[in-house]
């Protein structure tokens, strides 16, 4: 293996496409072919999948090409540091649970160290999903919550895929509701106040299990349920349809603007925030900038 062969690989799965990747690379078609069957072979490893309609990456080429991005991007501020070399294009991916502050730390992360040449990736997205992304080495980082329903489940998928879980602040339960809800005129907030309202909750897809839902409580009884898959939709019809999500209760008017409020929620219960990360990779730099950053942006 060199550094060479894990970046014609890198490159042909950002392009998608053998002969584009040649041409970014400046070398011959049948060379970058030969040189990622050579890395194949020494790995036991097939990292893509040939048709005639093109390559597409495996998923065992998946957690490959996870792992060569992880020592390029090592390379790269090596020589940036020692050798005063420029660094290519940086590339960094979080996958989080929707929460403002996750998306304050990335732009803050990016305006650090985005430099001239960056390729970041923001993904809010299902429970799973990021588990799944963070396994495969798809993310560096994800962002999820535990409490006491779904602990027990999510820690032992977690160990399943070789991950760990690390807390960064314990949030009581609030509600979102849009400024001009009846319920924004409340201090608190029981289950009994929230009947009459449609509950807002986001899509989990195929791994639909209450164990993976976003939000907490999510085998209470309702008659007027909306699932959406967005941020902004959530909001949308939170202010258009006067309804609520129960969530951690942090909020930045910044991002979302000042039309969504949050109002405490009276139940005995709790999400402990935290990310996740691979146990048997070190973080990259990057990563434990963006960890600080989180520490930082937290609330107290």
């Amino acid at each position: 293996m060199t550094l060479k062969q894990l970046r014609y690989a890198v490159t042909v799965a950002d392009t998608g496409n053998i002969t584009e990747a040649a041409k970014t690379l400046y070398i011959a078609q049948p060379s970058l072919t030969s040189a990622i069957q050579e890395l194949e072979k020494e790995y036991g490893v097939i990292i893509f999948k040939r048709s005639k309609k093109g390559i597409e990456v495996t998923p065992e080429g998946e957690e490959f090409l996870g792992y060569a991005r992880q020592v390029l991007e090592q390379t790269d501020l090596i020589d940036e540091r020692y050798a005063g070399t420029n660094r290519g294009k940086l590339r960094f991916c979080v996958s989080s649970q929707h929460y403002s502050f996750v998306v304050e730390a990335f732009v803050e992360l990016l305006k650090e160290y985005g430099g001239d040449k960056y390729e970041f990736h923001m993904r809010e997205t299902q429970t799973y999903n990021i588990i799944d992304d963070v396994s495969h080495l798809r993310s560096e980082i994800g962002i999820i919550y535990i409490n006491r329903f779904n602990e027990t489940v999510i820690k032992k998928t977690l160990r399943d895929n070789g991950l760990i879980f690390e807390p960064l602040f314990r949030a009581k339960p609030h509600v979102f509701v849009g400024k001009d809800s009846p319920l924004a005129g409340f201090k608190q907030i029981t289950l009994d106040d929230l009947k009459p309202f449609p509950r807002l909750s986001y899509e989990q897809g195929s791994h639909n299990s209450f164990y993976f839902s976003e939000e907490i409580m999510s085998t209470m009884d309702c008659d007027k349920e909306l699932l959406v898959r967005d941020r902004a939709t959530l909001f949308n019809l939170l202010i258009g349809m006067n309804g609520y999500t129960i969530c951690s209760g942090v909020i930045s008017e910044e991002l979302n603007g000042p039309n969504i409020v949050a109002r405490p929620l009276l139940v005995d219960d709790y999400m402990e925030i935290g990310y996740i990360l691979p146990s048997a990779i070190h973080p990259s730099g990057l990563t434990n900038e963006y960890i600080e950053i989180l520490r930082r942006l937290s609330p107290r």
